[in-house]
């Protein structure tokens, strides 16, 4: 696929349902009793692989009509033994999640997923399981594919978060459910938040206390979860690729309506402002349990600021699209505290710093940090082709970085971008922007 410097960005940009509510959502309501309905539901391949798990695990899931789905729940503990491997794709938050819910009845699955999801650890999900009952044998260094002995006796567990993840957490937690008293989480730094509302909104009893070992999350277990109607707001994360688009592509305005303002997701959105992008926050409001407002974004001039690490939770999947537009910022954007970019879908800080290198950008590393160095508005010179190396977030942020550059901006592969995002080509195209896929 290929970018290249476009007419100014218009219009109203209607991006998907947020994928974390999406995948909770499904999950919670296999969980539940009785029949939850779901609008908004992104249907990118990474939750319809988590709908075809529920399935599979014995919750009768249905799709209505385009983002309208019902789940007929087997209840907490309910869930059968699937009569095959459970492929899970590219989606790290759906094998995850769906480890912790299985892994404290007394079934056994098979995970498996894409080559980019095999190569990622599983072993920061699978060590907390095992101390519910749980086992997993997989590959060497922890990797899928990956067999879980559910607890045939699961207990309640108290355990420290080590890294911040909202995988992890959210792992823990869907397991607690199944496990009898009370299961309690301790993270140091806040991580998204989804979980632990949409737990409380399905009935079950949980409380979130800020104490000197930092957030601690007390989930007590069997309980018998509620359905609910469920409106996913739309997702931060994707909004962010046309919202960076207007802010570098020269006269552009256009509108992002909807999009979740959760505070544990809107660290990209804090910096921006801080960078001096033209955003405003219009018709704030609640929606499905989850802060929301439209965004309404002017392109802007850009500086360079020094991101604080303790921001990283709260924006992790926007690092990529961050790195891009710095590239067009006055002076130096410094990222730290980013060593989980590591091992997400792909080495995300090693594949931005060699697509901007490869388009003129000068940029530093390290483990946990990166550097861009801006070249400022209409500064990136363009020109090189980039490895998406399966990455959905990686494809997207250079053919952003294109819209921009002085000459045109390729990558090597953008079929990850259906994933999460299955509609950016035309929503790009929507609003005035230039990206063409050659077909092999």
């Amino acid at each position: 696929m290929t970018s290249r410097r476009c007419v100014p960005l218009r219009g109203v940009a209607e991006v998907p349902g947020d994928k974390s509510i999406s995948h909770r959502a499904l999950i919670l309501g296999a969980l539940a009793v009785g029949e939850t309905w779901i609008t908004g539901l992104l249907e990118g391949q990474d939750v319809l692989d988590t709908a075809a798990a529920m399935r599979a695990f014995g919750a009768d899931v249905q799709r209505l009509g385009p983002g309208e789905w019902a789940v007929h729940g087997v209840g907490v503990g309910g869930f059968a033994e699937p009569e095959d491997v459970i492929d899970c794709g590219n989606s790290g938050t759906g094998v995850r999640l769906i480890m912790g819910a299985m892994a404290t009845s007394p079934i056994t699955a098979t995970f498996t997923g894409d080559d980019s999801l095999r190569a990622r650890p599983m072993g920061r999900v699978t060590a907390p399981l095992s101390l519910f009952g749980a086992a997993a044998f997989g590959r060497a260094g922890g990797r899928l594919p990956m067999t879980v002995v559910g607890a045939a006796d699961p207990v309640p567990v108290r355990y420290e978060v080590p890294v911040p993840s909202a995988q992890v957490k959210s792992a823990v937690l869907l397991a607690g459910l199944n496990a009898p008293g009370r299961t309690v989480v301790i993270e140091r730094e806040a991580t998204r938040d989804h979980t632990e509302r949409m737990l409380a909104g399905f009935g079950a009893e949980i409380t979130v206390e800020q104490g000197e070992e930092g957030r601690v999350i007390t989930l007590t277990g069997q309980p018998e979860l509620r359905p609910q109607s469920v409106a996913v707001p739309r997702d931060p994360s994707s909004a962010a690729f046309p919202v960076c688009a207007a802010l570098i592509v020269e006269g552009s305005e256009i509108t992002v309506p909807g999009v979740s303002q959760n505070p544990t997701r809107n660290g990209l959105y804090t910096t921006l402002v801080e960078m001096g992008a033209d955003i405003v926050f219009e018709n704030p409001r609640e929606e499905g349990g989850e802060p929301v407002a439209d965004l309404r974004v002017r392109a802007s001039s850009l500086k360079g600021v020094e991101v604080p690490p303790e921001r990283a939770a709260s924006m992790i999947d926007e690092y990529p699209i961050l790195s891009a537009i710095a590239a067009f910022a006055e002076g130096r954007t410094v990222m730290r505290g980013v060593g989980e970019l590591r091992v997400k879908e792909s080495d995300r800080i090693d594949a931005m710093a060699r697509g901007l290198e490869a388009n003129g950008v000068r940029v530093e590393e390290g483990e946990d940090w990166f550097i861009v160095h801006g070249a400022g508005p209409g500064g990136v010179p363009g020109g090189g082709t980039c490895a998406t190396r399966l990455d959905h977030r990686i494809a997207m942020s250079f053919l952003c970085l294109g819209l921009a550059a002085q000459e045109p901006v390729r990558i090597d592969d953008g079929s990850a971008i259906a994933t999460s995002f299955p509609a950016f080509e035309d929503l790009m195209a929507g609003l005035g922007a230039y990206i063409a896929r050659r077909n092999r």
